[in-house]
């Protein structure tokens, strides 16, 4: 067994796909690398084993009947931050930027090499074994990976797994500007994604907003022009009521 297979083993994989053959083709791909597979071939079937199975990745067609995609995408992120690699063909770019904006991890686009699904797994398995660690504090901002949560002085922040895991970077490496190709490598996972930046715009956009309804929260991300993102290293008695943002900083960066 490989050093990849090893770092799988006792993981579990929910392939979700409406053509049995493709999903035999994935199922045969990762059991090579370790992994235990359940298959679905529908939403509702996929909702269920992962409301009876512990699951660490779901692999999932976007083009489905009945529940496509996306919309099982969606329904997989209210209730758990299990990875979600997405499976779509070239033409479906706009339905792979709908896809990470609401929760998705990563995405193969069709045609693939079973391989290649398999060597993506097992990296998101292990970025996601390794984001369960100690807390990250900056000010009164307090990040719990193991927990999934955050907290902003006494206000818990709910956001979707993207925004959390967004945050988590941005915090981790506090005070060093982040350009939007660090964030689409480092929490997304790709370089390559057409329209990257416009992923990477808007997640930031939504996550800021989400902190300016917490007093302080404004204070928390800031855009430099040309730069990139960063979150200053404030001080862990910074006060609830930090400065007020540039006009621009409301806007997409």
């Amino acid at each position: 067994m490989t050093a990849e297979a090893q770092t799988a083993s006792g993981a579990t994989v929910l392939v979700v796909d409406d053509e049995p053959q493709m999903t035999i083709i994935i199922e045969f791909a990762l059991q090579t690398q370790g992994f235990t597979v359940l298959t679905a071939h529908d939403g509702a079937t996929a909702l269920n084993l992962l409301r009876t199975h512990a699951v660490d990745l779901v692999v999932l067609d976007v083009m489905m009947p009945a529940m496509d995609g996306l919309t099982l995408c969606g329904r997989i992120r209210a209730r758990s931050d299990v990875p979600v690699m997405l499976l779509t063909a070239l033409s479906q770019h706009d339905d792979v930027i709908t896809g990470l904006e609401h929760g998705a991890d990563d995405y193969v686009t069709k045609p693939f090499h079973p391989r290649e699904v398999a060597l993506r797994a097992q990296a998101l398995v292990r970025r996601h074994r390794r984001g369960n660690g100690a807390a990250v504090r900056v000010g009164l901002l307090v990040i719990d990976p193991v927990a999934q949560s955050a907290s902003l002085g006494r206000h818990r922040l709910e956001l979707p797994f993207t925004e959390f895991k967004l945050l988590t970077h941005l915090a981790s490496r506090r005070g060093v500007p982040q350009s939007w190709q660090d964030l689409l490598r480092e929490v997304w996972g790709t370089t390559d994604l057409l329209g990257g930046r416009d992923v990477v715009k808007s997640t930031v956009y939504r996550l800021r907003s989400r902190l300016a309804g917490v007093p302080g929260g404004s204070a928390y991300i800031r855009t430099l022009r040309g730069v990139g993102y960063l979150m200053p290293d404030l001080p862990a008695d910074a006060p609830e009521s930090g400065p007020a943002d540039e006009p621009d900083w409301s806007r997409p960066g």
